[in-house]
């Protein structure tokens, strides 16, 4: 009964004394039947889109297909790198140093705008020290609460500039610098996350 639930249909093939030996040599190296062998062969063959009736090329002929196809994905990777990536980066440079500017500018003006507004706050606080003497306390911790806000003032700055030459650096990262790129993504993370 078993023969009748069998599904393969085995057909034969006849081959020379020189290929039966070749079989046998490969069936006793692998452990594996003459149908097996032979069987996993034709799949290879398929598998790998090889004509069995055309010579393989040699070593160096091989070598030289995967050099060339090496060398027409570095031509690829060089023509996209001075078509897109150059432009793109030349850009993003030229954006980050206007932008690094800009920040220096406004630091300048908010940094001059708050030393007067401080020089200011300062007599102020003299002449009401001598007039009010009652309230010097008061007007002690003004003093005290404005230098707080200036030095929180320059950190942020600080945090700022350090932002955006972190963010040059990484609009200058080359195609493969993905780990420096990686490295710089995160110190600008925990830089936005640090309080």
């Amino acid at each position: 009964m078993e023969k009748q639930n069998r599904k393969n249909i085995f057909t034969t093939i006849a081959i020379d004394k020189e290929t039966d030996r070749i079989i046998e040599k490969l069936g006793k190296r692998y452990s594996l039947k003459k149908g097996e062998i032979t069987k996993l062969a034709f799949q290879y063959l398929d598998k790998a889109n090889i004509n069995p009736s055309e010579a393989p090329e040699s070593t160096k002929a091989e070598l030289r297909k995967i050099n060339k196809r090496q060398d027409d994905i570095i031509r690829f990777i060089r023509h996209y790198e001075e078509e897109q990536l150059n432009p793109m980066i030349r850009t993003s440079n030229s954006i980050a140093t206007r932008f690094d500017n800009i920040v220096k500018s406004m630091e300048d003006i908010i940094l001059s705008r708050l030393q007067a507004n401080q020089e200011g706050q300062n007599n102020l606080l003299k002449m009401l020290s001598e007039k009010f003497t009652g309230h010097a306390d008061t007007i002690n911790n003004q003093g005290k609460q404005l230098s707080a806000l200036y030095k929180n003032q320059q950190k942020d700055n600080k945090k700022l500039l350090q932002l955006i030459s972190l963010y040059s650096d990484l609009a200058n990262c080359g195609v493969m610098e993905s780990k420096k790129k990686e490295n710089l993504k995160t110190e600008i993370a925990s830089l936005i996350n640090s309080q």
